[in-house]
């Protein structure tokens, strides 16, 4: 642990924003998502992992650099924890971004939760993003489960029921959810045939969700044309090779099918909120 956390910042209603690098991040669409709130939010440094416990070397290698003075510096692969301190809103955010670790999960969880209590975090919100079969040309969906009744109930989240092998954001629900610390999952799906990093579309999709989650406006910058041109981008990958334009029309027909025509009232009253809080902050 980094001596900066011996000083422990007094903050307004915390929520902590985990994401991963790895099996949990498709596109690095969840990593990009906590990057880009570092950045708007002006987050400042404030603690890391050890990663001698937890990171196989051979497989996350620490990278040399060189700086302008010619002197070589080694940064290990590790997790670090930054603090937003969000201007007009009525709470910070804890920012956590690193990488999957390779051992030790139970203990590398404890220690994530360990920071979570000295800094009275009252919720942990988890990003992830999976490959799917969804088209590029609709919206991404974005899914938030949790194991805790209250969120179910106040937020509409969705009971998790999922059975099979997971990944550290799996293990971390499920380790919070054994503190008593409410915790939910926010799930990026991104169309498997455009796998490649990155997918500012779904990263997108899930600052949008997460601004629902936290109640706070998030500022999104050039996301939205960075989103388009992805679009475009792969729109015209698509036309170039038969086989994908119609896998892609069939994958819009059977979601088209599957939905309602029109966007439902509850959604029309999440966007004009939406629009509600960033017109307040801009001004």
């Amino acid at each position: 642990m980094t001596e900066s956390f011996h000083t422990i910042p007094e903050l307004v209603a915390p929520v902590m924003v985990v994401a991963f690098e790895g099996w949990n991040d498709a596109g690095d669409s969840a990593t990009e998502a906590i990057e880009h709130l570092e950045a708007v939010w002006s987050a400042t440094p404030w603690a890391e992992l050890d990663p001698e416990p937890y990171y196989d070397y051979q497989v996350n290698r620490p990278i040399v650099s060189l700086n302008e003075h010619g002197i070589r510096n080694i940064s290990w692969p590790t997790t670090r924890l930054t603090i937003a301190r969000i201007p007009l809103a009525q709470r910070d955010v804890v920012l956590v971004r690193g990488i999957e670790p390779n051992m030790r999960w139970r203990g590398f969880c404890a220690e994530i939760l360990t920071y979570a209590r000295a800094l009275g975090v009252e919720m942990v919100v988890s990003l992830g993003a999976l490959l799917a079969d969804t088209p590029h040309t609709r919206p991404v969906p974005v899914s938030g489960v949790t194991n805790d009744d209250r969120l179910v109930e106040s937020m509409g989240f969705e009971q998790s029921s999922y059975e099979g092998p997971t990944g550290i954001v799996g293990v971390l629900q499920s380790a919070c959810q054994e503190a008593g610390i409410p915790a939910v999952s926010l799930w990026a799906a991104i169309p498997h045939y455009v796998a490649q990093p990155p997918c500012p579309k779904a990263t997108l999709a899930l600052l949008t969700r997460l601004e629902d989650v936290l109640d706070v406006p998030v500022p999104l910058g050039d996301l939205a044309d960075e989103a388009a041109a992805w679009q475009v981008g792969v729109d015209e990958l698509a036309e170039d090779d038969v086989e994908v334009a119609e896998y892609v029309r069939h994958l819009e027909e059977t979601q088209d099918a599957a939905e309602l025509p029109e966007a439902s009232g509850e959604a029309i009253a999440r966007e004009f909120e939406r629009y509600l809080r960033r017109r307040s902050t801009d001004g």
